[in-house]
């Protein structure tokens, strides 16, 4: 029987939530959209998501193709197993504050102070050059655009939500992975840029890390009872 789109719609939701919420990026794009346009911000950071979330299901898809999906469903549980562990080891570890967020708000701010301090130095000749030498995605894109992508894209990748999607697209219906992802990506990050910083404060990441620690178990141990062909 082949898996269904509403099961992988479901766990890809509620994963890509709890993975998103108090992440890294989570809080990159709210820092950045106190400083930029928040449109801007809200689409490049959704922008690089949507390509991650579709490239991971695509490489979870084709895993099947490469080796049977009896192994497949094999790594993937355990994949659910050792991403629960982690979690709840994150979680129990955690003091309480805010550390990511003052994390990301410190590499953010030296990298502002940087490029506001080598704008001072220029001169107008050499604006008038960079503007004729921009490079070519910049001709197109929004330097904001292009920043907000960048440090989304990167910040994801290789990233245990991005492994985790990878794992359930090759073990559920990738279309519903893709969907599930893209519909949570799209309200994480949305809290993110509209909530700003007096959200992310608020947000507890040891609550975060139990929550998906357990999520993850639980999805372990559903990917356990159930057969390749994910029946019960």
């Amino acid at each position: 029987m082949a898996p269904s789109l509403l099961g992988g719609f479901t766990k890809s939701l509620a994963m890509t939530v709890l993975s998103e919420i108090g992440d890294k990026t989570f809080f990159a794009a709210a820092i950045l959209a106190m400083r930029h346009p928040r449109k801007l911000v809200l689409s490049g950071c959704l922008s690089a998501l949507i390509v991650m979330t579709a490239l991971s299901a695509c490489l979870g898809w084709a895993a099947p193709n490469l080796i049977s999906r009896k192994w497949t469903h094999h790594v993937t549980t355990l994949l659910f197993f050792g991403f629960g562990i982690w979690s709840l080891w994150e979680g129990f570890k955690e003091d309480g504050d805010s550390e990511e967020l003052a994390e990301v708000e410190a590499e953010l701010d030296a990298a502002f102070k940087s490029n506001k301090g080598e704008s001072k130095t220029k001169s107008k000749a050499n604006e008038d050059m960079k503007k004729q030498q921009r490079p070519f995605l910049m001709q197109f894109f929004s330097p904001i655009f292009i920043k907000a992508f960048s440090i989304t894209f990167f910040g994801e990748w290789g990233d245990k939500s991005q492994i985790a999607t990878i794992g359930l697209a090759a073990d559920e219906n990738p279309f519903g992975v893709v969907l599930g992802g893209i519909i949570a990506q799209a309200l994480c990050t949305t809290a993110a840029v509209l909530g700003g910083k007096s959200l992310a404060s608020q947000i507890s990441e040891k609550m975060v890390e139990l929550s998906s620690g357990v999520l993850f178990l639980l999805f372990g141990i559903m990917s356990l009872l159930s057969g390749p062909e994910g029946e019960l």
